[in-house]
């Protein structure tokens, strides 16, 4: 019996939260117009890959992307509030600027990816990862030989990109995290394996912004978790 299982992996559209670069964490924030164009593309671009589940964050930005890829699919949505973004406690509804004036010092451990650093009322970098890395393995051991959908967010697709590459939690990101990307792993039993990263093919040279205000990091200085 084949238990590997195809994965293709997506963040969620574009939000205004993203253009502003402020930290959304666990907040519900929906698609902004752009976002919204980018889950029809993207629902139109995987309606022939043969998907067997789709399963989606609970987040509302999350959710309303995973409904474009249902309707492309034909499929209903699972939910799992495993797929959320990271916690980030007083980080969240804040831009960069305005974390780094506040708490110094706690801008530089997240900018330095402090594996045991957790915004106050956050998630732990390291448990994050975890959480992350586990519950994909447990809905893919659900779909052995089969293809499903995971739409998640930024930091989801950091650790998960991290699993597939054997790359350390701590070393600075130089992957792209692009708004509405299709992001191809593999999963057996032995762990998670990188098949192809960053497709944004289907948005035809629209805008795919790579920001980790949603929330895990600091954009392209490496700092998404």
């Amino acid at each position: 019996m084949n238990q590997t299982t195809r994965i293709l992996a997506i963040r969620h559209g574009e939000t205004a939260w993203n253009v502003d670069t402020r930290i959304q964490g666990q907040l519900d924030i929906p698609l902004n117009a752009t976002g919204r164009w980018q889950a029809e593309q993207l629902g139109r671009a995987i309606a022939d890959e043969g998907l067997d589940a789709v399963y989606t964050s609970d987040l509302a930005r999350a959710r309303e992307t995973a409904e474009a890829v249902g309707r492309g699919a034909g499929l209903p949505l699972v939910l799992d509030t495993g797929l959320r973004e990271r916690a980030f406690g007083v980080f969240q509804g804040l831009t960069f600027a305005e974390i780094e004036a506040q708490w110094p010092e706690a801008a530089v451990r997240w900018r330095k990816r402090d594996p045991s650093f957790g915004p106050d009322g956050g998630e732990v970098l390291t448990e994050f990862y975890q959480r992350c890395v586990d519950t994909a393995a447990r809905i893919a051991a659900a779909h052995p030989g089969q293809s499903i959908a995971l739409v998640a967010h930024g930091g989801v697709m950091d650790c998960l990109y991290r699993a597939a590459t054997r790359v350390d939690l701590q070393a600075p990101r130089s992957w792209l995290l692009g708004n509405a990307s299709i992001n191809r792993l593999l999963w057996s039993p032995e762990g998670f394996s990188l098949v192809g990263w960053s497709d944004t093919q289907h948005l035809d040279g629209a805008v795919a912004r790579d920001e980790t205000n949603d929330a895990s990091g600091a954009g392209r200085v490496g700092h998404a978790a």
